[in-house]
């Protein structure tokens, strides 16, 4: 399913988003600096991407992931798990980035930092009730599946 995404271009360095291959699930995310950016081990930061997005509708929103080459090799990842860019946010992207790692990762000017898809959402209707219905896991939380 294909959907129009406006993006509008904020600095002149910056990569727009783009799907490396035709298969890709996610549209890479570049740092739109204009000189590198260390990051020490434990340190956040805010990589500006040097865009805004318009999303069609609430029915959409823009989930930031980590690259997986950068958490793996460098434990460069995102403090918060997921990014999300809501359909009504119309201000420039940036990525949260957080070095894990034990020595500092220097962040390139044009580098892919993260990834970005663009979902559908589902709004919730919630009802509040006095009962719920049962299952066979019932209450059972963290490692009551059998594994922890």
């Amino acid at each position: 399913m294909d959907v129009c995404v406006k993006i509008k271009r904020l600095r002149a360095q910056a990569k727009l988003p783009a799907y490396a291959t035709a298969g890709a699930a996610a549209m890479d995310l570049c740092a739109a600096l204009e000189q590198p950016m260390e990051l020490l081990p434990g340190q956040r930061v805010l990589v500006p991407t040097g865009f805004a997005m318009e999303l069609p509708g609430r029915e959409y929103v823009g989930l930031i992931f980590a690259r997986s080459s950068l958490g793996s090799k460098y434990g460069v990842a995102l403090p918060n798990g997921v990014g999300v860019i809501d359909s009504d946010y119309r201000g420039e992207v940036h990525v949260a980035l957080v070095n894990h790692g034990n020595a500092p990762y220097v962040i390139q000017p044009g580098e892919r930092v993260a990834q970005m898809a663009v979902m559908p959402v589902a709004h919730a209707l919630l009802q509040e009730v006095e009962e719920l219905s049962d299952t066979a896991r019932g209450e059972g939380g963290f490692g009551s599946t059998g594994k922890l």
